[in-house]
């Protein structure tokens, strides 16, 4: 892999030198955020399932999910859902093996349904409903699968990752688990923007409390409250300077962002895979982004998903090993060669030696194999 990999060295992270970074997280009850674990829960249970069948992972691709919103009248102490909340499961898979017909919608269908139930402990089954439209997979792209024995990059595509990120970068990403953890009554759809203009940085929180935790206005502000000070406390540690929070700027007089079920989807925001987290789990404008959606793409020969979390291994690698503070990865594939021997790799770090970054390249790809068991297990968060 020597010859394909580019190496340039910079002095530092060029996000430090700029006057200004946007960083953005949508949680993981965001309409978009649910689509993607649905598609990625899809995903990991047929692939199990055709490996316990025939021993290997068969093509699909599971990365087509609409999210149409529901309907809840919220009111302090509890309301109810008049309209469930739909999801659309889409894609591709392989859906028949010798004639056999294979239980594929059953399956994407409990998938889709077990872990929307999970991830939103305040939405009942009955106020979901999921249909899915799983197509037969393309044959030239199940032929990817079968040639030989590492499997073929089935896109000539690119991923891209960089580590260990900014101090805004790594506050937004860590600040969400704490705000579910810590206070009951802020439901699984959070949404974080962070702006740092010069050297302070302001938050602007969307935070959809859940309405029978509080029995009126003046509770609800004191979740608000309780919302600003986690965020100022989890700061303390991360961000040299100034931080001030702006918690549901939306809310006036007249109307609060109160829920039913602690989502958006409940009062009319939609949903659908890639529109939200990149791999890493943020929006960073100011770095190089892949627009691939990485959830429900196959975990074996699909390079919109394999490259993008191999670039961040390979950046995070970078950091632990060779204590880089900054890397930039991108990876390039060409339809029909082998998944572990990207066409191109390009590399910018703060690490002099480059030798060594090569050699920490070469040994990610040839891990390749393990990171596909570790996303078959659920160990790798993909938006």
């Amino acid at each position: 892999m020597t010859d394909a990999v580019s190496v340039t060295h910079l002095p530092g992270d060029p996000v430090a030198r700029r006057p200004a970074e946007f960083v953005e997280r949508k949680g993981v009850g965001h309409p978009d955020s649910l689509c993607d674990g649905v598609a990625e829960a899809v995903s990991r249970t047929l692939s199990r399932f055709y490996r316990d069948e025939f021993d290997r992972v068969l093509h699909h691709n599971t990365d087509k999910v609409h999210l149409g919103a529901g309907r809840a009248t919220p009111e302090y102490g509890g309301g109810e859902v008049v309209d469930p909340i739909y999801l659309l499961v889409g894609g591709r898979a392989t859906t028949s093996v010798n004639g056999r017909e294979l239980p594929i919608p059953d399956l994407a269908r409990d998938a889709a349904r077990e872990y929307v139930l999970d991830t939103v402990p305040e939405l009942d089954a009955e106020d979901l409903v999921v249909e899915t439209r799983i197509g037969r997979t393309s044959g030239d792209l199940a032929s990817l699968f079968d040639r030989g024995e590492v499997p073929l990059a089935n896109d000539t595509s690119f991923g891209v990752g960089h580590g260990p990120g900014s101090p805004v970068e790594r506050f937004v990403r860590t600040l969400e688990p704490r705000l579910h953890a810590e206070i009951d009554a802020v439901g699984k759809d959070v949404k974080l923007m962070a702006s740092r203009r010069g050297d302070a940085v302001d938050l602007t929180v969307a935070a959809a409390v859940v309405d029978r935790h509080v029995a009126g206005r003046e509770e609800y502000h004191e979740v608000l409250d309780r919302v600003d000070a986690l965020a100022r406390e989890h700061a303390a540690d991360r961000l040299d300077c100034p931080l001030s929070v702006r918690v549901n700027a939306a809310d006036d007089d007249e109307s609060v962002y109160l829920t039913t079920t602690g989502l958006s989807a409940e009062a009319g925001d939609d949903g659908a895979v890639g529109r939200g987290n990149r791999a890493n789990g943020l929006i960073t404008p100011a770095r190089p982004m892949s627009l691939e959606a990485t959830a429900g793409k196959n975990p074996v020969t699909h390079v919109g998903k394999l490259y993008n979390l191999l670039a961040l291994r390979i950046a995070g690698t970078l950091s632990t090993d060779l204590g880089a503070a900054h890397s930039c990865v991108q990876l390039l594939s060409r339809i029909g060669s082998a998944v572990d021997e990207p066409h191109a790799v390009d590399v910018e770090t703060t690490v002099e030696d480059g030798a060594a970054v090569r050699d920490v390249v070469d040994d990610e790809l040839a891990w390749i194999d393990e990171l596909t068991e570790d996303l078959l297990a659920g160990d790798v968060d993909v938006f």
